[in-house]
């Protein structure tokens, strides 16, 4: 097997190549075009880990002898998921909804690795990492300026925990602090290093 197989990560996500890069590997990316609506009904944690699979196994798909990185995140509030709010008034309405409570986010990561021999299945490995986050009680007054100073339309929850949103949180538990962010690090170098890359 070689030291260095080349990796792909299959996600158009910059805040996921973002964190990938901090492992020191070089690595392509692609769109791994998977209908994220497919699986609805499913809990959260079982649906992030199906769709970082399915994510995984689309870009492996498309780009043969490849090593690839799927990752998937689904997060709820008391039963209801939270999708990315797309614009100020949706992203206004979840912190709304937020205030005050706690919300868990379900962030999975899954390898594929290419067969060894012609004829054999491809090797697939995944992880799941749960991170619960309690919000302070947010005014109005509060919200609003967060919203100006931080769109985050794009980020599921509307906040960036590595940004100005931490601001917004009572508590943070979690096993990698990483994982809230979109790719759980300790986890993924895990997999690498099952699998046979030398991770640091």
């Amino acid at each position: 097997m070689p030291s260095s197989p080349p990796l792909l990560l299959a996600s158009t996500s910059p805040y996921r190549s973002r964190l990938l890069e901090r492992l020191g590997l070089t690595f392509e990316r692609c769109d791994p075009d998977v209908d994220e609506a497919a699986e609805p009904a499913l809990d959260p944690a079982t649906r992030a880990r199906r769709l970082a699979l399915a994510k995984a196994r689309a870009g492996a798909a498309r780009h043969p002898g490849h090593w690839t990185i799927g990752s998937d995140q689904v997060a709820a509030c008391e039963g209801d998921i939270l999708h990315k709010p797309g614009s100020r008034t949706a992203q206004i309405a979840q912190l709304h909804r937020l205030s005050g409570r706690e919300a868990r986010f379900h962030t999975a990561v899954a390898l594929v690795v290419p067969p060894l021999r012609p004829g054999a299945r491809a090797r697939a490995r995944h992880a799941t990492v749960l991170t619960r986050v309690r919000f302070r009680t947010l005014d109005d007054g509060t919200i609003a300026r967060y919203a100006d100073a931080e769109p985050a339309v794009d980020c599921c929850g509307g906040f960036r925990c590595e940004g100005l949103g931490i601001a917004l949180f009572d508590a943070v538990r979690g096993s990698d602090p990483t994982a809230l962010e979109g790719l759980p690090l300790m986890a993924t170098a895990r997999l690498l290093r099952a699998a046979g890359l030398a991770v640091p």
